[in-house]
């Protein structure tokens, strides 16, 4: 593969050849065949071999396509990468894959009907020794709440580590307590847990409730502030190695669309087909700076998109006038030159630019849809930045055969974020940007 150590080898071997009598045209044609077969060959018992192994799996996929993802996904269980792409596979498949849950999900990937469900202990931060505490302690009971949780589990086993990987990633989404209020009530709920067990230890049966019928003490957690879509999903990315639940540019769709942004597999498309210059969306996923030959700097960033994930380079003047943009969590809108290479597809950016603002310049207003006042704390807690977009309340009213519409005097920074971020509200029925 490293062609002047062949063209070294090739001189050798003709040269000793023809000493043995073999004529120097034979040599080689003789030497032409051996590189060939270096360059990727096998011997025919090695082919078979891997046929027989390919029709196995192609078999597999074929009429079991749930088991044989599911098995996949457990083997490979520690390389997000390649669960990613199982993931997005078992999609085009029509399997859901289920995320991952206290209550459903076990140490490896299982199935269910048309469905695979999360293993938590492809989940980073948690380890195969607590995950199996957990289905232990569960068995064939569901958890009720999360004070039921913290009643049967060791804290010795679960600590604060585990507890806050399991919130990111959404395993305890099914007690229907918002992610940020568990992470900042963690201390509570260790503490609730640690006092549950030293009720267990010293005999005692009533401390968390003075009757079976009564039932546990209630879980109080303290004011919390929300996680913005964007922090919630890059939390997420961070301990499963991928966004699962949603894509943070997910959001931007409509915009993305008017703008024809191409996705990276699309833009692969392309390169391929002759083009050097396009514009691309993409969510910093990481960023590492390198020094170039010449002493200057360089930055490799990593994207991602709904199609995957992909890397774009920098050099020094880019970097530093971009470097504060590109920090992981942040969707960009970038321009880019690419060239196709045996590796595959190199970028290199020319341009970036905030998402969020270039969103930002293009909405105009946003409408909240309610059935009382009881969300507008939250909703003011999000609009709370001066701007140029129209904001208005739609309160439905008589079972939906009547709407009221009210416009705020002042105008507000409004986003796609800041709409997820209110659509997420409890007591808003609907957001929409105009």
């Amino acid at each position: 593969k490293i062609k002047e150590e062949m063209d070294k080898q090739r001189a050798r071997f003709v040269d000793g050849a023809v000493k043995n009598g073999v004529s120097k045209p034979q040599a080689d044609l003789i030497f032409d065949l051996l590189a060939k077969f270096a360059n990727y060959g096998f011997n025919k018992s090695h082919a078979a071999a891997y046929a027989i192994v390919s029709y196995q799996t192609a078999y597999m996929k074929a009429h079991y396509p749930v088991e044989f993802l599911a098995a996949s996904m457990t083997y490979d269980m520690s390389n997000s990468e390649k669960l990613n792409d199982f993931r997005q596979d078992a999609g085009r498949l029509g399997i859901a894959v289920i995320p991952p849950s206290v209550q459903t999900s076990y140490r490896h990937f299982e199935t269910g009907e048309n469905r695979i469900y999360y293993a938590l202990a492809a989940i980073k931060g948690v380890g195969e020794s607590a995950v199996d505490h957990i289905t232990e302690v569960r068995g064939d009971r569901p958890f009720k709440s999360i004070e039921d949780f913290c009643l049967r589990i060791d804290p010795k086993q679960i600590n604060r580590r585990v507890m806050e990987s399991l919130i990111s990633a959404g395993a305890f989404d099914c007690f229907g307590i918002d992610r940020a209020e568990l992470v900042g009530g963690l201390d509570r709920i260790i503490g609730y847990a640690q006092r549950a067990q030293e009720e267990k230890v010293s005999g005692q049966s009533d401390f968390f409730g003075s009757s079976a019928s009564a039932g546990p003490e209630k879980l109080i957690l303290p004011p919390f502030n929300p996680w913005t879509p964007s922090e919630k999903l890059m939390r997420e990315y961070q301990v499963l190695g991928f966004y699962l639940s949603a894509h943070p540019l997910d959001s931007y769709a409509n915009i993305l669309a008017k703008m024809r942004v191409q996705t990276f597999a699309e833009f692969s498309v392309s390169v391929k087909g002759g083009a050097s210059f396009g514009k691309l969306a993409g969510t910093v996923t990481s960023r590492q700076e390198r020094k170039t030959r010449t002493g200057n700097k360089m930055g490799i960033v990593a994207f991602s998109d709904s199609s995957g994930q992909f890397e774009a380079v920098l050099f020094s003047e880019g970097l530093a006038q971009y470097r504060d943009l590109l920090e992981p969590g942040k969707s960009l809108l970038i321009t880019v030159q690419a060239e196709e290479r045996p590796e595959g597809i190199g970028l290199r950016i020319q341009t970036a630019q905030s998402l969020e603002e270039k969103s930002v310049q293009m909405q105009k207003a946003l409408r909240v849809y309610v059935r009382d006042s009881g969300p507008l704390k939250t909703v003011a807690r999000h609009l709370n930045a001066k701007g140029d977009g129209l904001v208005s309340f739609v309160v439905i009213k008589d079972d939906g055969k009547r709407e009221i519409e009210v416009e705020l005097t002042e105008k507000y920074r409004i986003s796609p974020e800041i709409a997820a971020a209110l659509r997420a509200a409890p007591g808003v029925l609907d957001v929409e940007l105009v």
